[in-house]
């Protein structure tokens, strides 16, 4: 499945970081490979999108787990409020960032002058590629408990389950009998690996915009800056 690269830099440091000696090295730089330096035809690595598919359904399944054990007393609603925020592409990035994934990143070295290494998206996908490859290297103990110290503060953070923008918005509109907000995509700007979305969402007659990496993120800055714009009126 995967084909061992070039060292990492300060690799030392950053697989004491992560906690884990992998017995495949292979896996670990396959799930640090954006999608910008994989070509399999010239014998390179491929990207990190199929690890990152894989850690997506670990990641949720020992955070429902560790929901469920740690809050025995919460309804499916406000886990489900808690988990949508935990497992988010926004919590991802600061793990990532935290563990010193965006030095570790195989990216050309012109898209890293880009600015590509930075992006919160490119982050969070490869801090789930992570997972998967722990995953697959030692199993679901390793990956959990990977998860668990890195999640650690996230989890401690708000003894009230979190809500999103989009879903407080929705809880506003609903609770004034104003129907539910409407998103719209204005446009998308940029290369394919670095997209910017513009969203706008309309509710209770008003309108606002957010952009972002993604248009989930492009979403949630609209629904924030309705909100913003509710406060101040």
């Amino acid at each position: 499945m995967s084909k061992a690269g070039p060292a990492l830099p300060d690799g030392a440091a950053f697989l004491s970081r992560i906690g884990h000696s992998f017995n495949d090295p292979g896996l670990l730089s396959h799930a640090l490979t954006h999608r910008s330096a994989a070509d399999p035809r010239r014998g390179m690595l491929d990207s990190n999108e199929r690890l990152e598919f894989l850690g997506d359904r670990v990641l949720a399944l020992v955070m429902a787990e560790w929901l469920a054990e740690r809050f025995p007393e919460e309804r499916e609603g406000a886990l489900g409020k808690r988990l949508s925020v935990l497992v988010a592409a926004e919590t991802l990035a600061k793990v990532g960032e935290a563990i010193g994934l965006p030095a570790a990143l195989r990216i050309p070295p012109a898209e890293g002058r880009t600015g590509l290494r930075g992006r919160f998206t490119v982050i969070a996908d490869a801090t789930e590629a992570l997972i998967g490859a722990l995953y697959l290297d030692a199993g679901l103990e390793v990956a959990r408990g990977f998860i668990r110290r890195e999640w650690g503060a996230f989890m401690e953070a708000d003894p009230t389950p979190p809500m999103s923008a989009k879903s407080r918005l929705q809880e506003y509109t609903l609770g004034r009998a104003e129907g539910l907000p409407e998103y719209r995509l204005v446009s998308t700007t940029g290369p394919s690996h670095m997209p910017v979305f513009v969203v706008a969402v309309r509710a209770a007659g008003r309108e606002a915009e957010g952009q972002g990496e993604s248009k989930r993120a492009a979403e949630q800055a609209a629904a924030e800056a309705w909100l913003a714009g509710r406060n101040k009126t």
